[in-house]
């Protein structure tokens, strides 16, 4: 196998911070797979599989194992016998592209997802959503290889036990999985999710958009809220919406009236993050050293510099500690942290 050593992982996400990869493994064809489980089963060592980075926070001292980038590429479109369409993308592929793929194919079900950073194999694990769609709702199956044993696994929806931002995947025993490839069934029918606030203005006045005027209005509104990727280390949305029971939402709201939230399918509350660090604590483009919470959107931490992982650490724990002050909440990154500083 052909094996980096002591690769700096700030280069390898969108952050742009983190320390070096004791070792690092690029995955390009799924005929590297049994190879790469048997050395793993010999070596015995802890391992991670990362993406586009786009979703992580590594330690300052690195990763003290093997980092396996999952380059897999491949997308194919089947049409089902009740007209539906599977797609299937392997997970190394850009997220964007495979959108703009089932855009120009005139499926309908991922255009909403448009924009966003990262790879296919990133959305069963973080069950990847935005403007009214979550992956669990459109993903049919996810493939994936048990690398402690090299054993091949195919992954159900309901196998996958989705939840906000969550899913197997993200369990002690799913991250000894690595995601091959993920089947999305769509549809040639027109299905036009609006009910986001700002795709219901955009579309006020007009009651079918296309398929290309919905991603164009996802991107534009995307760019009017997040950072040039390309100018700044970001992570996007680094912390998830609150979701609370009932009886402890109403206690906020009797507090925080204005507060928006919505039900969930479970009985529970989903709470506006953005408008808590914005509205009531007015931490929108709160800024320490070079790490902020974004001018245009305090969801967003930004990293306008080199700054390092502890850092970045120290702010989101500061501004835990101020909402937690104003409301009572406990907020958390929808990031994952990945290495060990302490």
């Amino acid at each position: 196998m052909d094996i980096s050593q002591n690769v700096l992982l700030s280069t390898h996400t969108t952050l742009r911070v983190g320390g070096p990869a004791h070792l690092l493994f690029e995955l390009v064809v799924k005929e590297q797979l049994p190879e790469l489980s048997e050395w793993l089963c010999r070596e015995a060592l802890p391992f991670v599989v990362v993406g586009g980075g786009s979703n992580i926070l590594f330690a300052e001292k690195g990763f003290a194992g093997l980092v396996i980038k999952n380059k897999l590429r491949g997308v194919d479109f089947v049409e089902q016998p009740d007209g539906s369409i599977f797609l299937t993308a392997a997970a190394g592929e850009s997220l964007d592209k495979v959108v703009v793929e089932t855009v120009e194919k005139g499926c309908w079900g991922l255009e909403n997802l448009s924009a966003i950073p990262g790879t296919v194999g990133a959305t069963p694990v973080q069950n990847v959503g935005a403007y009214g769609v979550e992956v669990a709702d459109l993903i049919e199956k996810v493939e994936a290889l048990h690398l402690p044993t090299g054993e091949q696994k195919s992954f159900s929806r309901a196998d996958c036990h989705f939840g906000y931002r969550d899913s197997f995947f993200k369990t002690t025993a799913g991250q000894s999985y690595l995601i091959t490839s993920v089947t999305f069934r769509l549809s040639k029918t027109p299905q036009p999710k609006l009910g986001y606030a700002d795709l219901q203005k955009t579309f006020a006045d007009q009651t079918a958009p296309s398929l290309s005027e919905i991603r164009r209005a996802v991107i534009n509104i995307r760019t009017q809220k997040f950072p040039d990727l390309t100018q700044v280390g970001t992570a996007g949305s680094f912390f998830k919406n609150p979701v609370l029971a009932k009886a402890e939402a109403e206690t906020l709201l009797k507090n925080f009236p204005d507060l928006p939230h919505y039900p969930t399918a479970d009985g529970l509350i989903k709470i506006s993050l953005g408008f808590v660090l914005d509205k009531i604590c007015g931490l929108k483009g709160f800024r320490q050293g070079k790490i902020e919470l974004f001018s245009k959107q305090a969801l967003v931490l930004v990293n306008y510099g080199h700054d390092n992982t502890a850092e970045v650490k120290n702010f989101v724990r500061l501004v835990q500690e101020q909402v937690f002050a104003k409301t009572k909440l406990v907020i958390e990154p929808e990031v994952r942290f990945l290495g060990d500083d302490e």
